[in-house]
């Protein structure tokens, strides 16, 4: 908890004078995007409200606000934890995922396509791969999805994945192998790029959603072994 506070303290900057619980709340969330804070941590009030330099309120309020978006959990006289997700819930994160990132696709319009934020997650991706860094290609495979839907050009629809890929990546903390689950969607990721940059819409989404339909039988497999115990 000592280093993961260090690093709270490092954004105390972005609240600037005006600090409020959204701003708050978009930290840590954030934070336990990039998995900062694993499932199950409990997160202390006078810790992180002391990183931050806000009121035990406005803590309280940021904590309500990431629960209300299934971030976070409070437990009756224990404190509040970051959420462990079941295997219905990661079913529904994909679920989510597919309506959302394939419509995103499907609405492009006319090519071409600024593709820039997806081929810059592409390359995150292979410096992570090449330095056998696992989880940031985790986190590289998150931003590219990320970028996906930021195709959109909606605040709306940006806001909605950004809770839903934090949760994403409750689940990604529980596998114990993230190489096997993350790189053989690099080069997924780059091809799906590679189609965009062609302008050939109808082919990006029908590999996305073959993606999607593949990463959540991956998931689900490793996550009912870790969590449930299944074989």
């Amino acid at each position: 908890m000592a280093e993961q506070l260090t690093g709270l303290a490092d954004d105390r900057a972005l609240l600037g004078r005006t600090s409020t619980a959204e701003r708050v709340s978009d930290i840590l969330r954030s934070r336990i995007a990039e998995g900062f804070f694993p499932p199950g941590t409990r997160l202390s009030e006078d810790g992180i409200g002391g990183a931050l330099g806000v009121s035990r309120n406005t803590l309280r309020e940021a904590f309500r606000l990431l629960t209300h978006e299934r971030l976070l959990i409070h437990e009756l006289n224990r404190g509040v934890f970051v959420r462990v997700l079941t295997v219905e819930d990661v079913e529904d994160i994909y679920r989510t995922r597919g309506l959302v990132e394939c419509a995103v696709v499907r609405g492009l319009g006319e090519p071409p396509y600024d593709v820039t934020g997806l081929a810059e997650a592409v390359a995150e991706g292979q410096r992570a791969s090449r330095a056998s860094a696992w989880k940031e290609l985790g986190t590289a495979n998150i931003h590219f999805h990320r970028e996906l839907v930021a195709l959109a050009g909606s605040e709306r629809t940006d806001e909605l994945m950004r809770s839903v890929f934090a949760e994403l990546r409750l689940a990604f903390h529980v596998v114990d192998d993230p190489r096997a689950l993350h790189e053989p969607y690099l080069a997924r990721n780059e091809e799906i790029l590679r189609t965009l940059e062609a302008g050939e819409r109808a082919k990006a989404e029908r590999l996305l959603a073959a993606y999607l339909k593949d990463s959540l039988t991956r998931v689900v497999k490793v996550y009912e072994r870790r969590v449930t115990g299944t074989p």
